[in-house]
């Protein structure tokens, strides 16, 4: 079995971790996955790299929908999902076009904003229902996942972000992210194959490491039902703001 990084014990227990991670993001804290892609972004090349960790979370989406999918928000799915594909368009041009060099930094610096908009509107007294959200927000969030999901599987705080303003419970949280992952993440294959991402190591790869995204979800399914509905905004906003800063550094 030939893998995509030297299969030294420290580096084999890196990627272990960071398959945990996805699984554990997937059914609980939203926007953890993007430390994952960290990790996989040192132990290989960048754009590879995101091939990997898409295969990973497709695994994941599939337990977070089968676990959660009586909660998804239709309402607010069926206003993103259309932005997503010109989004992922972008994102696979401006892969095929840019180095790795630069790549992780360019979305750091888009979650950067993101999060202290964020931190700006939540300076207004909290609603205790999802308001509505201007149509342009919408369109930028499905655009924004779009294309920082093609470069760096990097959607997750974008759509937590989308979410925390939206007001959602935890559990719809959840139940709307499954559903949302899942569909841009399989529209995303073809881009990555097309791109020429894919490779047998990748597929050996992603077989080893399927048993530690499915102890993830195992424990991400425990965490989220000890975790108030304020924590868990907390949470996510501090991985967003974590995730952020290690794509920058």
């Amino acid at each position: 079995m030939t893998l995509p990084f030297a299969p030294t014990t420290f580096a084999l227990g890196l990627a272990v971790l960071a398959a945990l991670i996805i699984g554990v993001s997937k059914t609980s804290v939203g926007g953890v996955a993007v430390i994952s892609v960290s990790i996989f972004a040192q132990l290989m090349p960048a754009k590879e790299s995101t091939a990997a960790v898409l295969l990973l979370l497709i695994c994941g989406d599939v337990v977070a929908v089968w676990t959660y999918h009586k909660h998804a928000d239709w309402g607010l799915l069926k206003k993103l999902l259309p932005a997503v594909l010109p989004g992922i368009a972008l994102g696979a041009l401006f892969v095929r076009l840019v180095p790795d060099i630069g790549l992780k930094k360019f979305i750091g610096v888009i979650l950067v904003v993101m999060l202290v908009l964020q931190l700006w509107t939540r300076r207004k007294p909290p609603r205790d229902e999802a308001g509505p959200i201007h149509p342009a927000a919408t369109i930028g969030t499905g655009v924004a996942a779009g294309f920082t999901t093609m470069t760096a599987n990097a959607a997750g705080p974008v759509m937590s972000l989308y979410l925390l303003a939206a007001r959602v419970d935890k559990v719809r949280f959840i139940g709307t992210g499954a559903w949302y992952f899942l569909i841009i993440n399989v529209t995303k294959v073809p881009f990555s194959a097309a791109l020429g991402l894919f490779h047998v190591s990748t597929l050996w790869l992603t077989l080893l490491l399927l048993p530690a995204v499915l102890v993830g979800t195992w424990i991400g399914r425990i965490l989220i039902h000890k975790v108030s509905q304020l924590w868990f905004e907390r949470l996510t906003l501090g991985v967003t703001a974590v995730a952020a800063v290690s794509l920058l550094l």
